[in-house]
This record gives C-alpha cells, sequence and structure tokens, in this order.
C-alpha cells in the first residue's frame, strides 16, 4: 500500500517540476554585443572580424537564429534557451572584453571590471 503511494507522489513530483513543452519559435532570446569591429551573416554562418588577420567564421548550429542587428549588434535566439545562452557564451569566448580597453565581444547587461593601466597604478602611490 505505502510503495504505491509513494511512487504516486513521486510521480506527481516529477511532472509538477517538469518544464512546459517547448514550442517552435518561442524560448529565450539572448544578444551578443561586439563594440568595435563589424560582423556579417552568409547563410548559415557569421563572420567576425575581431581585428586578427583574417575574418572568423561562426557556423551556426541547428535550432538557433542569430540576426544581425546592426553590424555590431547580434540576437541570439531559439526554442532550447540552454543553448541560446551556450552559443551566446561561445561567441564571446571567440573574443572575451579587455579589462582595460573593455573591447571585445560581450552579452548584454554584462558587467565589466575596468582596470586602470600603468599610468593608473603610479598615481596609486603603491609601485
Amino acid at each position: 500500500g505505502t510503495a504505491l503511494t509513494k511512487k504516486k507522489a513521486l510521480l506527481a513530483t516529477l511532472t509538477a517540476q517538469q518544464p512546459p513543452p517547448a514550442t517552435v519559435g518561442a524560448g529565450g532570446t539572448t544578444s551578443a554585443v561586439y563594440t568595435g569591429t563589424t560582423s556579417t551573416q552568409a547563410g548559415k554562418a557569421v563572420a567576425f572580424a575581431l581585428g586578427k588577420s583574417h575574418p572568423i567564421e561562426f557556423k551556426i548550429p541547428e535550432g538557433i537564429q542569430i540576426a544581425v542587428d546592426k553590424q555590431t549588434h547580434l540576437v541570439v535566439s531559439g526554442a532550447d534557451k540552454g543553448q541560446v545562452g551556450q552559443v551566446a557564451a561561445n561567441i564571446r569566448a571567440l573574443r572575451p572584453p579587455d579589462p582595460y580597453k573593455q573591447k571585445g565581444i560581450r552579452i548584454t547587461g554584462e558587467r565589466l571590471k575596468k582596470k586602470a593601466g600603468k599610468a593608473g597604478a603610479k598615481a596609486g602611490g603603491t609601485a
């Protein structure tokens, strides 16, 4: 008697914790911003000009849409919120923000730590 009740309780808990079924086109959108250089979309890939000797191609995975809003602003969207965040993190990893000049790819709303350069360290008094 009690084993069946425990199984029912477990089943009820598991179904209550399940996320709602994903519908196509619905889901969280994350945006990634690059300041300083440009990005262009060509088919199933986005090309970034990140200050290197060659443009960097980023292939768009299945189930993810990337819209180039302006040349310096991307909007990553898809049905799976976790995958959207992972793709945005992979794009950010191409060139993480520099703590001195604040240049690089950053995710919208991300707070960056600004560091003082050599001159700032000397002005502080301790060498």
